[in-house]
């Protein structure tokens, strides 16, 4: 029985001796297990005290190994003993020695990717508590890893890249590259059939535009624009409601400028929510729109999560929305950081209420399609392969 091991980068501590593990990590892993016909085990790199989304496990109660590496430490040799096939992040430069090692030891390795060089040099230059001088440091560092992550995926037996982006990045690189597009909407979770008509005659018969925004409230996310867009369409007379979810930096920022253009009794800030319980029952059921300012091209999980909440989605175009839009046709896709433009297409949709609708069928569809359950057979089914 082949032996799987995930090296991952996800959060990891320990609690009284006891994982305290994200909670969607450990929803994969029981995937993982289910779809594999062997062992499978983990590797985590351990970090001081709890973070959000995540909760101690108790001994038993999971159905897979779980091993820990001290905090900065690297995996060796040791580490992947006895395992036949790894997969493992190659966004973290701590990981690329690997290639070499299951190379020659006869292991098969298998790299996921997710971010592009273009989005780490973004990531770089939005960091405002970076001097010009380090960032410059940074960006030299940045480019020397990832001449050592191309060589790597290189060597390794496979990769898998999340979203389109990453997939055009490092295809060439690899003859043996799966796509798969990462999100937490299992078939159980899509947004039922009377939902779509209930949210279909709502639209049609006028009603304001319900839209909804979801995740940290950063810069480097584009929160900064949300108030701007709002304040706008009460410009130009459009009847809506926006519903904000999440918690960050710009928080005190957004509720001041809410109450600073007079928007309360039109956009809320309800803060950190659970995802399956809390956001994705009120996406289904009272939203039509989702509203993303993401400027960098990592494949978010929240564009394929609200659009099988039968969401349309109106987004910057940065690489990864600009190419689902494209392929899903569930929504808009408008030039990176322009406000009017996005409060333009806002406004469209509100005149346009069949091409809204259309909109929220095709990203239903399209997300139904490539339901969680189903991404991750293919990337089961690749390991299998390998094994």
């Amino acid at each position: 029985m082949p032996s799987l091991l995930v090296i991952s980068s996800a959060p990891a501590a320990l609690v009284d001796g006891k994982p305290f593990l994200d909670r969607k990590f450990v929803d994969g892993m029981r995937f993982y297990t289910d779809l594999w016909d062997g062992p499978v085990n983990c590797l985590l790199r351990v970090r001081t005290g709890s973070f959000p989304f995540g909760r101690v496990y108790e001994p038993g109660e999971l159905p897979f190994g779980v091993r820990f590496l001290p905090a900065g430490g690297k995996p060796g040799g040791q580490d992947l003993a006895g395992h036949d096939v790894v997969l493992c992040s190659g966004d973290n430069h701590d990981y690329l020695h690997l290639a070499g090692m299951c190379r020659r030891s006869g292991q098969k390795l298998v790299y996921i990717i997710e971010y592009i060089p273009e989005t780490r040099r973004q990531i770089i230059f939005l960091d405002g508590a970076l001097s010009l001088p380090k960032k410059i440091r940074s960006l030299v560092w940045t480019l020397g890893q990832e001449v050592r992550r191309r060589k790597a995926f290189g060597l390794a037996d496979g990769l898998q890249a999340n979203g389109y982006p990453a997939f055009a990045a490092y295809e060439s690189v690899n003859a043996n590259v799966v796509m798969y597009l990462d999100n937490r909407m299992g078939s159980d979770l899509l947004a039922t059939g009377s939902e779509m008509e209930a949210r279909c005659r709502r639209i049609l018969d006028g009603a304001p535009l319900r839209l909804v925004h979801s995740g940290r409230l950063e810069r480097m996310k584009g929160s900064q624009d949300l108030i701007p867009i709002a304040a706008r369409l009460v410009a130009m007379g459009i009847d809506f409601e926006l519903d904000i979810f999440g918690s960050g930096s710009l928080e005190a920022d957004l509720r001041r400028d809410i109450a600073a253009h007079g928007l309360n009794d039109r956009v809320r800030l309800n803060g950190v929510v659970d995802f399956e319980t809390e956001l994705v029952p009120f996406a289904r059921r009272h939203a039509d729109i989702y509203l993303s300012c993401h400027r960098q091209s990592d494949p978010s999980c929240t564009y394929l999560e609200s659009m099988g909440c039968g969401l349309a989605v109106a987004g910057y175009a940065n690489r990864m929305w600009a190419a689902l839009c494209q392929e899903a046709r569930a929504g808009w896709a408008v030039p990176l950081g322009k406000v009017e433009a996005m409060s333009g297409v806002l406004a469209e949709a509100a005149a346009d209420r069949q091409r809204l609708v259309e909109c929220c069928d095709a990203a239903w569809a399209f997300a139904g399609a490539h339901a969680f359950e189903h991404e991750f057979g293919r990337r089961i089914e690749h390991l299998r392969r390998l094994a």
